[in-house]
């Protein structure tokens, strides 16, 4: 990593490295699964499930979560890999929630922001 990178640049490059593991060891098991950047810039997996349904797996830093909707059942520690492969690959086996994927939406940055106005 370069000294003159931003947080926001090494925040991104671990973040794809994370997804690019979990993209891996997802593949190795059978599980399609495709990093991609999204229409507002952040990476993600795209991984389709036994139904052939795409739910995308998107990385929180703050939390140390792989996150794939915004039920309590479609978030995963990173910091232990091998258990989120397997809830992961489970997950997909098992066949995404029915509907829209849910959206995580936790900002500290905006949090942080309100208590120091």
């Amino acid at each position: 990593m370069q000294a003159s990178q931003t947080v926001k640049e090494q925040q991104r490059a671990y973040t794809e490295r994370l997804l690019t593991a979990l993209g891996e060891q997802l593949a190795a098991r059978d599980i399609s699964a495709v990093l991609i950047g999204t229409k507002d810039g952040r990476p993600a997996l795209d991984v389709i499930d036994d139904r052939c349904r795409m739910r995308r797996v998107f990385v929180h830093l703050s939390f140390c979560w792989f996150y794939w909707g915004d039920q309590d059942d479609e978030r995963v520690s990173f910091l232990r890999m091998a258990g989120a492969v397997d809830r992961i690959e489970q997950a997909a086996r098992d066949g995404w929630h029915d509907g829209e994927q849910g959206e995580l939406s936790i900002n500290l940055d905006q949090i942080l922001d309100a208590h120091r106005g």
